[in-house]
């Protein structure tokens, strides 16, 4: 294929068109500078022209016209993103949902939404409309889209309660677009969720959603500091699995991290102290008082509830999930993370395994998530960086010891999650993309099916830099 992107620009001109190259530049970007693997190699990507619709039926006319011209199609929300997963790596059209934003409906347990909307408006609307929020979202919650969220994440705050994403029931239905010669509109329940839910907008365009809600309730953040990080660790996981008690987040965070990152806690936590950042529901506040009293090497530092601090720190949630990264990035640009699995269950053991191979190298961040009704934990570690050679002995060692890598310094689905094709995206892209125009880069199924996963894959279709 030639794309005629020129053609398909000015085909779509009575649509919103940003052409501007700074602009461009900006909604072609993505927060993929988390890692240094990635930030050396799609520095230089960008879109040929970006285009906002409105409805439905716009989106529908883009693709039809992009599709007709031959021109790849990369959809984006905020941009919030660590991968480089809403980047154009072969140019062409950005389409951007920021005016698809209506909240349609809030139901009793449900709402229906355009993917453009921001979690926090989203929360906001459901709240005033019913008492009721949304169950689980990203650390970017301020920022963040909810189609992006689906899109593009696996999990967040509420996990704890709540699981992963695509766990049954944390997303009731899609409304999904696909780029033909005629694009179709279908809607997806039940299995078919897992066609396009964290597939990167590379089979089909998210254009409504139905999220499950839950009660509202006025979180109270709470801070829990420790001296032995094991202790924090166990603390965090055994609050997390009482039944009665219910939480919305449970982050443990090694020394000296929130010392020399978390500059509010600061004055409030010795450097070699721990923490465990809570969210905790009003009504459980008595249940975990009585149950941190319990556990003699546990320190109350925060209440939001019960707050003197001179400078108030804000939502504690966002200084969890990757949150915890981007603030360590501003004090020490050579940082950067992983995301690994302790499975349950000993989940305990291997943290406490890896701790004593890599000590300060890979501070540890944990998540206490929810699989299969049992309490175990995503770590987002930090890590010292020196070399992708060392990064890649970091990654092989914790792999060896039976934690798993969704390696967050690869831009295809395949590398950041199991190492394998998902045989349901793929099949619908083959249905829903013909000529492989969406995202293209992102799924190394469509590209090489025999791809071996033992080095980095580097995409052909890549616009080169300069």
């Amino acid at each position: 294929m030639t794309p005629n992107v020129a053609a398909a620009k000015e085909k779509l001109a009575h649509l919103e068109i940003d052409d501007n190259p700074v602009t461009i530049k900006n909604k072609s970007r993505d927060f993929f500078w988390y890692s240094p693997v990635l930030k050396t190699r799609l520095d230089h990507v960008v879109g040929d022209f970006v285009v906002s619709p409105r409805n439905e039926a716009e989106v529908i006319e883009v693709l039809k016209v992009c599709y007709e011209h031959d021109c790849p199609v990369t959809t984006r929300g905020a941009g919030t993103g660590n991968y480089g997963q809403a980047m154009p790596f072969s140019g062409g059209c950005v389409m951007h949902m920021k005016n698809m934003t209506e909240v349609k409906e809030v139901l009793p347990g449900r709402v229906i939404v355009e993917p453009g909307c921001l979690l926090k408006d989203l929360d906001a609307a459901c709240i005033a409309a019913s008492g009721q929020e949304i169950r689980m979202f990203s650390s970017t919650w301020a920022t963040a889209t909810i189609g992006g969220f689906i899109a593009g994440g696996s999990g967040g705050v509420g996990s704890v309660r709540w699981g992963s994403l695509r766990d049954l029931g944390n997303i009731i239905r899609l409304r999904v677009v696909t780029m033909e010669e005629e694009p179709l509109v279908h809607e997806f329940t039940g299995e078919e969720l897992a066609r396009v839910s964290h597939a990167y907008g590379t089979n089909g365009i998210i254009t409504e959603l139905e999220m499950p809600l839950a009660p509202a309730y006025e979180w109270v953040d709470v801070g829990v500091a420790f001296d032995d990080f094991m202790d924090a660790a166990k603390y965090a996981d055994d609050l997390a699995n009482e039944d009665g008690i219910l939480l919305k987040l449970a982050t443990p965070i090694e020394a000296p991290v929130p010392y020399d990152y978390f500059q509010r806690f600061k004055p409030y936590i010795r450097r070699e102290q721990n923490l465990v950042m809570l969210m905790v529901a009003p009504q459980s506040i008595d249940a975990f008082e009585t149950f941190t009293k319990r556990v003699a090497s546990a320190e109350i530092i925060y209440r939001s509830d019960d707050n003197d601090w001179a400078r108030n720190p804000g939502h504690i949630f966002e200084y969890a999930w990757n949150h915890t990264t981007l603030r360590g990035l501003k004090f020490d640009p050579t940082i950067t993370y992983l995301q690994v699995r302790y499975g349950f269950p000993d989940h305990l053991e291997k943290v406490a395994e890896i701790r004593k191979i890599f000590g300060d190298e890979v501070p540890q961040h944990l998540e206490a998530i929810r699989g299969n009704g049992k309490i175990h934990f995503a770590g987002l570690p930090i890590v010292r960086f020196t070399t992708e050679e060392r990064l890649e002995e970091i990654i092989r060692i914790h792999e060896d010891l039976g934690c798993m890598i969704f390696n967050p310094h690869r831009y295809t689905l395949e590398e950041g999650g199991r190492q394998m094709a998902d045989a349901r995206q793929l099949d619908f892209k083959r249905e829903a993309d013909p000529k492989g125009l969406l995202n293209p880069g992102k799924m190394i199924a469509w590209d090489k099916p025999d791809w071996s996963y033992e080095t980095m894959y580097d995409y052909s279709g890549m616009r080169k830099a300069g």
